[in-house]
């Protein structure tokens, strides 16, 4: 069924297509013309004038040949830096780069694994109804391609993405929510060996804050960071601005609202006990999704991996993926363990049977 070589030799030519995020395109018109090649419709949106890519979305379209749910499909097409001129090796057993790039398993294992799929069923004729692609841009950095999706194109109720770490057979049910919290703290400076007292000092506004916040692992469903921060010049002058970055997620909406709050409540009684002020500004990033472990989309997949003789697993994950994007816009999705190993690493590797039983994994998703 699928055959192996061309799945590896696939992957292989996929990941040395140079595509980090925002510039796409070349990688994107690639895969356009092996979907018409296939008898896919293929269109390119519009979502590069939205966020400032070089290349849209692809969205795909294969006419099903049974009366059968339709379907949805997606992997990221953008990859991490750095991604310039990756030369893939396979050592064992396990495709690695050369050492001085990622590999781009995230997100070519997924793409490579649905498109050998698609050539699986033409080949053979198997039995599919409507299955839809979404081949994303801009997911690393803010899922800004699945956001920019024009969802009234896909008549999917279903989807499954190809988009996580864990082993083929995994099925990632629960995803969290992200706030992006910016902070700037405001003082006044004064020059600090003559007159410090005359000084408001931003510095210490954002570590009163920082100090009071509650951090790192907040509860099983709940976690918060500080990203960066900077500010101040000379020693001897007391910083007047300090700005800093940070973030909160929850696998419960309410809890990431709690969160959050409280945050903002530490920076500005930290600005308030020091006399000086602070702007904070919150954005949600993205919804938690939660799938019943019983839905649809689950028992297919668990069904599929049965027929393989795959182990599944339904689990979450504290990160989130294209997955979020399609629940909130009427997609129930599960995002699937494709086998991505120390992702947005130089030691980013994938295990070929991970890549082989990815595809089988797909194909029976497309016959099901």
């Amino acid at each position: 069924m699928i055959n192996e070589q061309r799945l590896l030799e696939r992957f292989m030519r996929y990941v040395q297509i140079d595509s980090p995020t925002m510039e796409e395109r070349e990688f994107a018109l690639i895969l356009m013309k092996e979907l018409e090649e296939l008898g896919l419709t293929v269109t390119m949106d519009d979502a590069a004038e939205k966020t400032g890519s070089n290349s849209g979305n692809l969205i795909a379209k294969l006419k099903g040949n049974a009366e059968k749910e339709t379907i949805l499909f997606s992997s990221h097409m953008d990859t991490v830096s750095p991604s310039r001129g990756i030369k893939p090796r396979i050592v064992d057993g396990t495709i690695y780069s050369d050492g001085t790039t990622i590999l781009g398993g995230d997100d070519k294992a997924g793409i490579a694994s649905v498109m050998e799929a698609l050539q699986v069923i033409k080949e053979e004729g198997l039995s599919h109804g409507d299955i839809e692609i979404a081949f994303t841009i801009f997911e690393e950095g803010g899922l800004f391609g699945s956001k920019n999706l024009d969802y009234s194109k896909f008549d999917a109720k279903i989807g499954f993405v190809l988009d996580s770490g864990g082993d083929p057979g995994d099925i990632i049910v629960q995803g969290p929510a992200q706030n992006k919290i910016d902070v700037k703290f405001i003082g006044l400076e004064a020059h600090a060996g003559v007159a410090p007292e005359a000084g408001i000092s931003a510095v210490q506004m954002a570590a009163e804050a920082i100090s009071n916040m509650k951090l790192l692992r907040v509860d099983e469903e709940t976690t918060a960071n500080i990203g960066t921060i900077s500010g101040g010049g000379a020693t001897n002058i007391v910083t007047k601005e300090v700005v800093f970055f940070a973030e909160a997620r929850s696998l419960d909406n309410d809890k990431l609202k709690i969160q959050s709050d409280h945050m903002v409540k530490c920076c500005e009684d930290a600005a308030k006990k020091f006399g000086g002020s602070v702007e904070v500004s919150v954005e949600n990033a993205y919804g938690a999704f939660n799938v019943p472990v019983d839905h649809k989309a689950v028992k297919a997949v668990e069904d599929a991996c049965g027929k393989l003789g795959i182990k599944t697993r339904t689990t979450t994950s504290g990160g989130g993926s294209d997955t979020n994007i399609f629940n909130a816009n009427g997609i129930e999705a599960v995002n699937l363990g494709i086998g991505e190993r120390k992702p947005h690493t130089l030691e980013e590797h994938l295990h070929v049977i991970d890549l082989i039983n990815t595809a089988k994994i797909v194909v029976e998703l497309m016959k099901a």
